[in-house]
């Protein structure tokens, strides 16, 4: 074994008779030949047992750091202390050789791994490979590469720092030293072995920043319990939260594991760690597209359509919605999950959105299906238009999630426009109304209005009135046509609102007025990018 040099006979001795697997031993030699890795089970047992058999023909003695002189072979003999004698830091005290078939390094093969219980050895294996793309292709996605992530139990830290320990101890004794961050971590291990294996089966790439992901969560219940000193050594690292199912999170694990001594720690748990009667369980394995975003522009042709589903107290009022209307094709094409439905601003359930529409975007959770042509968008889009009349949809396109910031941006920065019908008390003639038409850039102070103060916090909003033009209908009607501010309350800027909002079209105009319809004539905001559709 070319990748393993003198001063690791001692590390690979030390853990192949305690329990060790050989790719866990790997490892702690700080291994980094990837290929070595995926070499067989039986193979790199037989190769470990041949480089200590080879070093050891090198040498009539084995020098190790024990009480008697040394000898050829040193076993750990039953004294009157019992096998597991170790000294004042939890160490073996003494060392087995592995030179023969009848030794303990050969009943480890068959044997847990006492340190990645298992991952590195039953689950790099073809049958659980196949088991996960089983999985993966009955779930039906499309996908050109993809990403595996791996969820280890947390005891797997405790027990990878119990070993570290006493190996550092035996490099110590040699008078060489093995940091931690040294050691090749298991994650990257396993997905060394595992990536070319799923790679070659699912036949594509595994790629670190495919939006397609592989997952796999390992449980070990039999050792469940090892984390649960760290609680009473390290109590600050273990705060319960809310959506926590334990305390004893990988990262308060590792936490509390940089935080406690390591004379606290030999107190607490055996080195080397005890060998597990079972191996790990994969508990989950699990499939997930990235979001895909789809967004465009909608018309409201209804004046009894929300935007959005209106619930009160868990009862439906409208039996739809224009979130709904779009989002159930999209929905239905996409495969997706859930949806999340997001817009540049919004209008009343009785307010009409006209002229090139209001723009949207929906996000599409966990997609199986992500690839669509410009084509087949725009049959999309036919499809959600030919659904209902209430509504229509225009330029609808998959964006990404960035591009979205560009429409909420102008639900605050942008102008629109709109229509309002309005009724005054008293009658009014066509030039009691024109000089609305050369008011510029008129300020209003906009406290909450009533009827959003159940959703929306008490303050004043100063907001511009750009322009305005009227259009005179009879003694009690007008139409006025109005460029404004985004965010301005229009409803409220007629009628005021109690007083809440000045000045007002009733304030300028002596009288009481009153909305009868709005309409929403345009929202200027230049996204998305408008198609030939």
């Amino acid at each position: 074994m070319s990748s393993l040099t003198e001063k690791d006979r001692p590390v690979v001795q030390l853990l192949l008779n305690t329990g060790t697997c050989p790719r866990c031993i790997l490892r702690f030699c700080c291994v980094g030949s990837q290929p070595l890795y995926r070499h067989p089970y039986k193979d790199l047992m037989k190769d470990l047992k041949e480089f200590l058999k080879n070093n050891q023909e090198k040498e009539d003695t084995v020098c190790f750091d024990v009480l008697d002189p040394p000898c050829k072979r040193i076993r750990l003999e039953h004294t009157d202390e019992g096998p597991d004698d170790v000294n004042h830091n939890g160490a073996l005290q003494q060392i087995l050789l592995v030179n023969d078939e009848n030794t303990a390094g050969e009943n480890s093969a068959v044997k847990v791994c006492n340190v990645c219980l298992g991952i590195l050895q039953e689950f790099c294996e073809v049958d659980f490979v196949k088991k996960v793309c089983q999985k993966v292709h009955s779930a039906d996605y499309q996908f050109t590469s993809f990403v595996f992530s791996v969820s280890l139990p947390p005891q797997l830290s405790v027990r990878e720092r119990a070993a570290w320990l006493l190996v550092k101890q035996e490099m110590g004794n040699l008078g060489l030293s093995l940091e931690k961050d040294d050691i090749v971590q298991l994650k990257e291990a396993y997905k060394w072995i595992i990536h070319p294996q799923l790679s070659e089966e699912l036949g594509v790439p595994a790629d670190g920043k495919s939006l397609f992901e592989v997952s796999v969560v390992f449980a070990h219940p039999e050792t469940d319990e090892e984390c649960h000193f760290l609680a009473t050594a390290c109590p600050d690292c273990f705060k319960p939260g809310k959506n926590k199912q334990s305390v004893f999170t990988r990262m308060a694990v590792t936490k509390a594991l940089e935080k406690i001594k390591e004379e606290d720690f030999f107190k607490h748990f055996p080195c080397p760690p005890s060998s597990p009667k079972n191996l790990c369980v994969a508990l989950e394995i699990q499939c997930n597209n990235s979001a895909v975003f789809v967004a465009g522009r909608y018309n409201k042709y209804s004046r009894n359509l929300p935007q959005t589903p209106w619930i009160i107290d868990g009862e439906r009022k409208l039996e739809s919605s224009v979130e709904e209307l779009i989002s159930e094709h999209l929905m239905g094409e996409f495969k997706a999950d859930s949806f999340n439905f997001s817009s540049s601003g919004r209008e009343d359930v009785d307010v009409r959105t006209l002229g090139k529409g209001r723009p949207f975007a929906i996000e599409l959770v966990n997609p199986r299906r992500i690839h669509f042509t410009a084509e087949e968008m725009k049959g999309l889009q036919q499809t959600i238009n030919n659904s209902s009349d209430k509504i229509q949809v225009r330029d609808l396109q998959l964006v990404t999630r960035s591009a979205i910031g560009r429409m909420k941006e102008g639900e605050e920065e942008k102008t629109k426009t709109y229509s309002a019908l309005i009724w005054t008390d008293k009658a009014i003639q066509k030039e009691d109304i024109a000089f609305l038409d050369d008011i510029k850039e008129l300020k209003l102070d906009q406290k909450t209005p009533l009827r959003v103060l159940h959703r929306r916090p008490l303050a004043v909003r100063c907001r511009l009135i750009h322009t305005m033009k009227s259009e005179y209908i009879d003694e009690h009607h007008f139409r006025l046509h109005l460029k404004t501010q985004a965010g301005t309350y229009i409803k409220e800027f007629v009628h005021g609102d109690f007083g809440r909002t000045k000045p007002n079209i009733g304030s300028l105009l002596n009288r009481t007025a009153d909305i009868l319809e709005l309409d929403v004539e345009s929202v200027d905001v230049d996204w998305p990018p408008t198609l030939d559709n």
